[in-house]
């Protein structure tokens, strides 16, 4: 009987670590795994004022305005801006401009990372772009991992260019389950990020792209966003990208090709 007790203490002692740390163990600011790479496109880095008085580190390439579609790059989980050069470094040879912004927390910026900040740093961004000129329907979204929770949040009921989700998750409850498959997560989580249900609100051409070697977001979870999506609807499913996808000369025509189809 004793060691009953002894094994429910622990257990729940667990479950309040995980309840009041779980941000910091979701969310991984600090985590860098920036290769060297040097910007090949022209930037201008940016800031860019919250609702809540937070200053965001942006980066901001203008090609030309009024002839291309602009895309808000929302990105994944771990590191800094610096993080995703090597994709940015392909859209010189896409007539697009684009805006990546840096989350709460992140880059060197100040707050905290929560789902309600983070959607809010993704509002603040879209009023950025449209202060500058920039039309709804000539923004495109573009959500990395994580930052697909953000991009199907600010696409809802939208008429947003299109919307791009790279190894998008259904939701973070069953995200988590993969790593703390004994933990009642949907009882403890604070932030949910439930893509499944917000992708159906989502009336916009929508590009998913996922690999099946995937072994942090379960390929799964790629398809049955795909399959919940409203049409038009397009795909990019291949064998053995794993999380970070590889932008190789397939996944940059397939992208183009998208962006082509919303001019």
């Amino acid at each position: 009987m004793k060691v009953i007790f002894g094994i429910v203490v622990i257990y729940l002692l667990v479950l309040a670590f995980l309840f009041i740390f779980q941000r910091s163990l979701m969310y991984h600011p600090d985590e860098n795994n920036y290769s060297g790479d040097k910007l090949e496109v022209d930037i201008q880095k940016v800031r860019i004022k919250t609702k809540d008085n937070i200053e965001l580190l942006g980066w901001f390439h203008n090609k030309n305005l009024k002839d291309y579609k602009t895309i808000l790059y929302l990105h994944g989980n771990a590191g800094n801006l610096e993080n995703r050069i090597h994709k940015l470094n392909h859209f010189k040879d896409i007539n697009v401009n684009f805006l990546i912004i840096a989350w709460r927390g992140f880059s060197g910026n100040n707050g905290n990372p929560s789902e309600k900040g983070l959607y809010m740093d993704g509002e603040s961004a879209i009023n950025w772009l449209q202060n500058k000129g920039i039309e709804e329907e000539n923004i495109i979204i573009y959500g990395e991992s994580l930052g697909t929770g953000i991009a199907t949040q600010i696409s809802q009921n939208k008429n947003f260019a299109g919307l791009v989700l790279e190894t998008p998750f259904t939701s973070m409850v069953e995200a988590a389950k993969n790593f703390y498959p004994y933990i009642p997560v949907g009882l403890i989580l604070k932030d949910k990020y439930k893509n499944d249900e917000k992708i159906k609100n989502i009336k916009i051409p929508v590009l998913i792209m996922h690999g099946e070697a995937d072994q942090i977001v379960p390929f799964w979870m790629g398809k049955k966003i795909f399959n919940l999506a409203n049409d038009p609807k397009y795909s990019y499913f291949t064998k053995y990208d794993d999380h970070m996808m590889e932008y190789d000369d397939q996944l940059v025509f397939t992208l183009n090709s998208f962006i082509q189809r919303l001019n």
